[in-house]
C-alpha cells in the first residue's frame, strides 16, 4: 500500500472558553519523516498533540492514521493500541529517578 502521509490533520479547529486554540489546521507526516512542531506558549502545540493523542477532541476535523479515520470517540488507550502516544515533558520525575 503506497500512501503520501502516516499522519494527517485536517481542518482541526479547537476552542476553549475564551480562547480559539486551533482554527483550520493541516499537519502531514510521511512515513520516515521526523517532524518538529515549534512555536510561542500558547500557539496551540499541546493542543495539537493532545488531539492526536486523544486526551482532547477536537471541535471541528479530522485525523487520519494509515489512511484510516480515527473516531474521535477513541480514547487514549485505544489510541496507544493502534501506534498512537505521547510523551510528555516532564521533568520533575527527574528527581526520583
Amino acid at each position: 500500500m503506497n500512501q503520501e502521509y502516516i499522519l494527517e490533520m485536517r481542518n482541526i479547529v479547537k476552542q476553549f472558553p475564551g480562547v480559539l486554540a486551533l482554527d483550520d489546521v493541516d499537519f502531514c507526516v510521511r512515513p520516515g519523516e521526523v517532524m518538529a512542531v515549534i512555536g510561542e506558549n500558547g500557539a496551540g502545540k499541546s493542543t495539537m498533540m493532545k488531539i492526536i493523542s486523544g486526551a482532547f477532541t477536537a471541535d471541528t476535523g479530522e485525523v487520519i492514521l494509515n489512511g484510516e479515520l480515527i473516531p474521535k470517540s477513541m480514547k487514549p488507550k485505544d489510541r496507544m493500541e493502534i501506534g498512537i502516544a505521547t510523551i510528555y515533558q516532564e521533568l520533575n520525575y527527574l528527581n526520583d529517578m
